[in-house]
């Protein structure tokens, strides 16, 4: 099920203070970017970068995603691994707001969202 759009609008306007946050210089933003879409009840931040062999192709490389559980009315946070796969993470696997879910991709404990 899809969010509502009440709080579709609030969670544009954490992602995007968040994203601003965490943007490199204005310089250097062709070769790596942030950003976040929003699919169905889930929110995906990722890097943008071209493609090292292809620069004209732009590739999306994923690094977080939180998706909603209206029954229990919290966020699931996932990153993801090397093996393409979003996982559990393990240090704070439920959250019950937005604002808590880019807390805690922005604190990057173990190196799972930033590297």
């Amino acid at each position: 099920m899809a969010i509502d759009a009440f709080e579709t609008l609030h969670i544009i306007e954490v992602l995007e203070n968040f994203v601003e946050s965490k943007r490199p210089p204005i310089e250097i933003r062709h070769q790596l970017d942030i950003s976040y879409k929003i699919e169905e009840q889930s929110v995906i931040i990722f890097e943008l970068r071209p493609r090292w062999n292809n620069p004209n192709e732009i590739l999306e490389c994923k690094i977080a995603k939180a998706s909603f559980v209206k029954s229990s009315s919290h966020w699931k946070i996932y990153w993801q691994r090397s093996d393409l796969k979003w996982h559990s993470y393990s240090l704070k696997p439920t959250v019950k707001t937005i604002e808590e879910f880019v807390i805690a991709v922005g604190g990057g404990g173990h190196a799972c969202f930033w590297g």
